[in-house]
């Protein structure tokens, strides 16, 4: 972990905000002693309180933000509020991960912040955080250290090992790890390998953004959909705010999606009518299938003080 702060670009006497939760979570324990090695003063926030934890970034002056990402840009959303602006403070810095985000979550988060934003790789069954995170300096893809961990992508209906480049299911054998040695545990997480040395000059391979879970697809009417596909879309949508849930529900045999987004600001009826029919309309044509869209009012979707929860699952809830 302190070499992935690293990767990351923190430095010996750096200031790190942990806002990955503490108690029975691997993210906060693991960025926390990893900080602490690498030489950070670390503050041990976890998730919550958010008015208070934009406060001690303001006063402690940390450079470094630990978070999910979705929590973050909660975060930003309450500092907005009282006044602050993230972007004048000493960040410089974010070490996001713990769910799947897109590359227009990304954008947004380094827009409120002022930070370059980098991702991170990790499962309890394996170490937790520390199996793979993005460089500063690239921040196109996560090195895996493969001193530790062997990795491989297979096909996950056949578990064929598939050939470098080609998307699939994530395998990882430990290499170093004593207690608990894993043999080609399979992480049900979607990615690929590149083998191309980074700009930053690191060897090592990378695999490129979670793009999903094999055992979180949702095939709507024969069309695959990983939520991570709606949020690229959604994110930085005119009018919406990067808030949104994923209704899953059941129309007789077959199953549809309601996409439930938060607008930005207010809007009048027809405006709110204007960007549904949009909503609609880029989905189907950029992700392939048809849903409802429901606008939702500012502060109306749940926020996350940790891992969000993008999928909300009715069909269960309807069977007798």
């Amino acid at each position: 972990m302190a070499r992935s702060i690293a990767c990351m670009g923190a430095r010996p006497g750096d200031i790190f905000h942990n806002a990955f939760g503490y108690g029975l979570f691997t993210g906060g324990l693991g960025f926390h002693y990893g900080a602490e090695r690498l030489g950070l003063t670390t503050v041990p926030v976890s998730g919550g309180a958010t008015e208070r934890q934009v406060m001690l970034m303001r006063d402690f002056g940390a450079r470094v933000l630990g978070a999910t990402p979705s929590y973050a840009l909660n975060i930003a959303e309450v500092a907005a509020g009282m006044g602050v602006d993230l972007r004048k403070l000493s960040l410089r810095y974010g070490c996001f991960g713990a769910e799947p985000w897109s590359e227009a979550m990304r954008g947004e988060l380094e827009a409120k912040f002022g930070i370059k934003a980098q991702d991170t790789y990790g499962l309890s069954e394996i170490i937790g955080p520390g199996v793979a995170c993005e460089c500063y300096q690239g921040q196109a893809g996560l090195h895996v250290w493969e001193d530790h961990f062997y990795c491989e992508v297979i096909d996950p209906d056949t578990t064929q090992v598939l050939p470098s480049g080609e998307a699939g299911e994530l395998v990882l054998t430990t290499l170093s790890k004593e207690a608990l040695p894993m043999l080609r545990y399979r992480t049900r997480d979607i990615t690929r390998l590149i083998e191309e040395p980074c700009v930053c000059g690191r060897t090592h391979r990378r695999m490129m953004r979670v793009t999903g879970r094999s055992d979180d697809l949702l095939i709507i009417r024969g069309v695959n959909v990983y939520p991570s596909q709606v949020e690229a879309f959604l994110v930085g949508f005119p009018g919406l705010a990067p808030h949104y849930q994923i209704v899953v529900t059941r129309e007789g045999p077959m199953d549809a999606i309601t996409l439930e987004v938060e607008l930005a600001a207010p809007a009048d009826a027809p405006s709110v009518a204007k960007i549904a029919a949009d909503v609609r309309n880029h989905v189907k044509t950029m992700v392939g299938v048809t849903c409802d869209v429901v606008l939702k009012a500012p502060g109306e979707v749940p926020r996350s003080q940790g891992k969000a929860i993008r999928v909300k699952d009715l069909r269960q809830a309807k069977k007798p």
